[in-house]
């Protein structure tokens, strides 16, 4: 078996993008260990990561109350606009 190359890591090592990446997983709480202390560790020293995570969590828990029942139709075409040119972006 391989030594997983992320286990030996330093926090210095981790840039921003890849806490953006990481986000969703760092939320849920799916990420491995040694990768969830590097995140944690990060915020630590970088304001504005710690700005976005804050952000992001507080997205997921508004995002999390709105039924689709709530939205008008015009709302719903907008977001589903929003994300499938998001999607389309990340594929390019």
């Amino acid at each position: 078996m391989g030594e997983n190359p992320d286990v030996h890591r330093r926090v210095e090592d981790l840039e921003c993008r890849e806490v953006v990446e990481l986000v969703t997983a760092y939320l849920e709480n799916v990420l491995p260990s040694a990768e969830r202390d590097l995140v944690e560790q990060h915020l630590l020293t970088c304001g504005g990561c710690r700005a976005y995570v804050e952000q992001m969590r507080q997205t997921i828990d508004l995002a999390g109350r709105v039924q689709v029942e709530e939205l008008s139709e015009s709302t719903q075409n907008e977001l589903l606009a929003a994300f499938r040119g998001w999607a389309g972006r990340r594929r390019s």
